[in-house]
C-alpha cells in the first residue's frame, strides 16, 4: 500500500468516525445535520470500496443494505472472477467483526452451497483487544506472508494504530484465520475447510441447509445425551489445537455451530500461539470456562479449572517451558491495547 493510500484511510477515519459524527450531531440543534451525516457515510463507503471498478455482470439474488453493498461486492468480487461462487444467496449471520453469507457455490469447488465470511470495513471494527492475542504472532500480508519487520515504517504504523497500521493489522488477522483453518481442517479438527482468501472475506464450507445457516450451541438447547457428546467433541478439539501449539481464544456457545449432530469450531482471528504467547493459560482457561458455563446447565460435569490444569500439564509441561500465568491480573486496569472484555 502506498503512502497516500495511507493518507486517504486517514482522511476517511477522520471523516466517518462514528464517536466525531456523534458529538457533532449533539452540537447541531439542525436536523440537516442527520442528513449531512448519512450522505457522508455513503460517499466514504463508496470511495473505499472503488464500486466503480467492479466489472459488470454479477449480480445477487441477496439485496444488501444500504451500507453493505459496497464492501459486500468489494470483498467477494475476487471469488466470483476465480469462478469459486455464482451468486450471494443471503446472510448467515451478522456481526460486530464479520458477516456471513449464503453463497451458490461455482461447480469447480465440488460444492453446492458456500459460505463467505466477509470481515466489515476496517473502520467499523474493534481491534482495541488484540495485542494479547498478538504476542508472538507473525504479521501476515495479504498473500499470508510474514511482514519483514524491518519494513520500519510499517511497524510504526501498526505500533501507533495509524488508519494504514490498522488495516494492516485487520489483514493479518484475516490471514492468520485463513491459515489456521487450513491447518486445523488437514489435521482433522471439526472446522470449516477453507477454500480460498480475499483482500477481506473468506471462502469456506457452509453449514447448514437452502433456508437456514447451521445454529450456534447459544441459539438451541441440547438434550443431556447431546450435550455430553458435544462436550467431549469440543475438548477434543481443544486439546488437538494445543498439541499443535495453538488456542482458539475466543471459544464459546456464540463460536460453535451444531448441523446434524456434529460440532464445528469456527471464528478464528484470534487463535493465539501457546508456547509464544506469556498469556497462552489464562486464554485457555478463559475458552474453557466459557464452554462450561453452557455445558454444565445442561447436566455435564465439567471444572474448568481440573480441565484447563490437566490439558496445561500435559502438553505445556512436557514441552519444557510449562509457566504459571497470574490469573488474578485484571486486564481492565491496564492501557486500552490490553483490555480484556467480553464482547458478546
Amino acid at each position: 500500500m502506498s503512502l497516500s493510500d495511507s493518507d486517504k484511510y486517514e482522511q476517511y477515519e477522520k471523516q466517518f468516525d462514528p464517536m466525531q459524527l456523534d458529538r457533532q450531531a449533539r452540537r447541531k440543534r439542525k436536523p440537516k445535520t442527520k442528513h449531512i451525516a448519512k450522505k457522508l457515510a455513503m460517499d466514504v463507503i463508496n470511495d473505499v470500496a472503488d464500486l466503480e471498478d467492479l466489472e459488470g455482470g454479477f449480480k445477487t439474488t441477496y439485496t444488501p443494505g444500504l451500507f453493505e453493498e459496497g464492501w459486500l461486492l468489494q470483498s467477494i468480487q475476487s471469488f466470483y472472477e476465480e469462478k469459486l461462487i455464482t451468486d450471494v444467496l443471503g446472510r448467515v449471520k451478522g456481526g460486530k467483526e464479520a458477516n456471513v453469507y449464503r453463497c451458490l457455490a461455482h461447480p469447480s469447488t465440488g460444492e453446492t452451497l458456500i459460505a463467505a465470511k466477509v470481515y466489515r470495513p476496517r473502520m467499523f471494527r474493534n481491534l482495541r483487544n488484540d495485542a494479547m492475542y498478538r504476542e508472538g504472532r507473525d504479521i501476515l500480508t495479504g498473500e499470508g506472508k510474514s511482514l519483514d519487520k524491518t519494513d520500519d515504517r510499517t511497524m510504526r504504523a501498526i505500533g501507533k494504530k495509524t488508519a494504514y497500521g490498522q488495516q494492516v493489522s485487520h489483514t493479518s488477522w484475516l490471514m492468520h484465520e485463513y491459515k489456521t483453518l487450513t491447518t486445523l481442517y488437514n489435521i482433522g479438527a471439526s472446522v470449516p475447510q477453507s477454500f480460498a482468501a480475499g483482500e477481506n472475506a473468506i471462502l469456506m464450507t457452509y453449514f447448514g441447509d437452502e433456508t437456514m445457516g447451521a445454529p450456534t450451541l447459544q441459539e438451541i438447547d441440547l438434550s443431556r445425551k447431546e450435550a455430553k457428546s458435544s462436550f467431549d467433541s469440543v475438548i477434543a478439539n481443544v486439546e488437538l489445537l494445543l498439541e499443535h501449539d495453538m488456542i482458539h481464544g475466543d471459544l464459546s456457545a456464540y463460536n460453535l455451530l451444531y448441523w446434524d449432530g456434529e460440532i464445528i469450531l469456527i471464528d478464528f482471528p484470534q487463535v493465539s500461539i501457546t508456547h509464544l504467547n506469556s498469556n497462552a493459560r489464562m486464554i485457555l482457561e478463559r475458552d474453557i470456562t466459557r464452554v462450561c458455563e453452557y455445558f454444565a446447565p445442561r447436566g455435564v460435569k465439567c471444572d474448568p479449572s481440573d480441565i484447563t490444569h490437566g490439558l496445561w500439564q500435559k502438553y505445556m509441561g512436557k514441552a519444557g517451558y510449562y509457566r504459571e500465568v497470574d490469573l488474578s491480573r485484571t486486564w481492565a486496569n491496564d492501557d486500552e491495547d490490553h483490555n480484556f472484555v467480553d464482547e458478546e
